[in-house]
């Protein structure tokens, strides 16, 4: 398979909306969707950690990717998050994906096991031999307890065309830019932290997966693109228009922060599902005062 795919530019890591019964609130992911797209974000992921995956039935998962595939009817791509840490499950999960409805798959490095590098790369192999999609690695050190080294990265890059890319959310820069020098070509280094989503495209990196993007879609991808054409300048206006939002959103956890500012710009409720809970009042009233004042 070569890499023909384009994952320049912003996914959203879109949240699940819940009403106050705890059940999937539809109309909410409906609305959230459209502001997405009129926000002219590249790509919407589906099924990621900020969408509270793991608190997921397997039903109420299908009928999500549904009614997102649904709603935005091939009028932008979309990604959907197929990880674990059980290889064979994942391997017959993606063995009998519709290949027609997405464009790739995003697969979170292994948890709690703390597989070495060896046991990542033959997790990685196993889904890149039976997946009919593109492979997006995920690399989130914070929430696996295990980093996907620079080093078995390019070993998966050069050695499966349809592992196309990494969403990097290591924060550990040195890393990253390891990755970018060496890459293949056509291999995206996609941003998993907003946060210097900007410095690794300075660096070269190739766009981003975010977070502050469900609510600010609009100036967040359009950062991306400036940053994305060496107009810095401009780019760094938007990355400091929203850096103490940014902050914000991760200072009592993720997706309760992006749960939080979507109930403040009425596009969401503030639910999460245990083990998460929303945010603390204090980050609550703080993200309230920073978007009143955001213009």
């Amino acid at each position: 398979m070569a890499r023909k795919q384009n994952f320049t530019g912003t996914g959203v890591a879109i949240i699940t909306p819940f009403r106050k019964d705890g059940s999937v609130d539809f109309k909410s992911l409906e609305t959230l969707i459209e502001h997405l797209i009129k926000g002219k974000v590249e790509y919407i992921v589906a099924l990621g950690t900020t969408g509270e995956s793991v608190t997921l039935t397997k039903e109420e998962k299908s009928a999500i990717t549904e009614h997102i595939l649904d709603v935005t009817d091939n009028r932008i791509p979309i990604v959907i998050g197929i990880g674990g840490n059980n290889t064979a499950e994942i391997v017959q999960a993606v063995e009998h994906i519709d290949a027609t409805r997405f464009a790739a798959i995003l697969s979170v490095s292994p948890y709690y096991n703390k597989p070495s590098q060896e046991g990542i790369y033959q997790h990685y192999k196993a889904i890149a031999e039976a997946s009919p999609l593109p492979v997006i690695l995920y690399n989130v050190p914070g929430r696996t307890n295990s980093n996907i080294s620079a080093e078995t990265t390019l070993r998966l890059a050069n050695d499966f065309e349809n592992i196309v890319g990494v969403k990097e959310a290591s924060g550990n820069m040195g890393q990253i830019m390891r990755i970018i020098k060496y890459k293949p070509k056509d291999f995206f280094v996609i941003s998993g932290d907003d946060a210097i989503t900007l410095p690794i495209l300075a660096s070269g990196g190739d766009g981003v997966i975010s977070v502050v993007a469900n609510a600010f879609p609009k100036d967040f991808s359009e950062m991306v693109r400036q940053g994305l054409k060496g107009n810095f300048a401009e780019a760094r206006k938007l990355h400091y228009k929203l850096t103490d939002i940014t902050d914000l959103l991760f200072a009592d956890g993720n997706p309760g922060g992006i749960k939080a500012a979507l109930e403040i710009l009425g596009i969401g409720s503030n639910i999460l599902r245990l083990p998460l809970v929303p945010v603390n009042k204090r980050i609550y009233t703080m993200l309230q005062e920073e978007i009143k004042k955001y213009k």
